[in-house]
């Protein structure tokens, strides 16, 4: 019954196995994903699996390190996008700050273009923040974010900030690097977070937990993140699942 809030099965890496693999969920314990964006091309390729799938749910949005370029026609696009079936949020969307292109001033305005395109189709954001916390916050602040709710992904960043985006309404996605033996400040910030604050998520293809670091990444894997939240948190794995699950189908508006 686990809910994954955020993966990329789009992507290259499952080209060669993807319906065998997202075949595979349900009896893996995996029973929602929520396929998250970030170009045009990601997302056509979410609403076909959206489509194909009555378990995987989108996201629709255009990553920082991808908005080079973006025109007002994109964003058209992406508004029409938002408003297909099973379409949940915006996103992934912020500011990257690990490369030095695109210009940050590019990367802010497509961020705050897309932030005002979910207040008007009323949609949660997924944010998408890398060695970018200062500007994200500022930004976040200044477009009353906490009037349009939803998840800052993989979270990296201290708990003394992670009071700051949960007083602002948002929920807390955890994946795999929890897991990580030298994810000291990640632990203590997930030891502080509330249980009804976190998500599950994987990231896949990418950042897989332990034992299975520098694997490919799978939804398949969440179980590893769950166990290592309940231990963090001197709970069950059973109601880490659960909460979790709850707070994915607050945070996604599902009924």
């Amino acid at each position: 019954m686990i809910f994954e809030t955020h993966a990329h099965f789009d992507d290259d890496a499952f080209k060669e196995d993807r319906d065998a693999l997202l075949s595979s969920m349900e009896e893996g314990g995996i029973t929602t994903i929520v396929n998250i964006s970030s170009d045009k091309k990601s997302i056509e390729d979410t609403l076909a699996l959206t489509r194909k799938y009555p378990f995987v749910y989108g996201a629709v949005g255009i990553h920082p390190c991808d908005t080079e370029g973006l025109t007002e026609a994109d964003l058209a696009y992406i508004r029409n996008a938002s408003r297909q079936d099973k379409i949940l949020a915006i996103g992934e969307i912020g500011l990257d700050y690990y490369w030095d292109e695109p210009d940050r001033a590019i990367q802010k305005k497509w961020f705050e273009a897309q932030m005002e395109l979910a207040r008007e189709e009323k949609l949660p954001v997924v944010i998408h923040s890398r060695d970018a916390a200062k500007d994200t916050v500022d930004m976040m602040k200044a477009l009353r974010a906490e009037d349009i709710g939803g998840v800052v992904h993989c979270y990296s960043y201290s708990k003394e900030l992670a009071k700051t985006f949960l007083d602002m309404g948002f929920y807390i996605g955890v994946g795999g690097v929890v897991t990580f033996k030298n994810a000291r400040k990640l632990k203590e910030a997930v030891e502080y977070i509330p249980l009804d604050r976190i998500v599950l998520e994987t990231d896949s293809p990418y950042l897989a937990p332990e034992p299975n670091r520098g694997k490919r990444n799978s939804s398949l894997n969440l179980p590893y993140v769950a166990q290592q939240i309940a231990d963090l948190k001197g709970t069950s794995y059973e109601e880490v699942v659960m909460v979790t699950r709850k707070n994915a189908e607050t945070l996604y508006r599902m009924g």
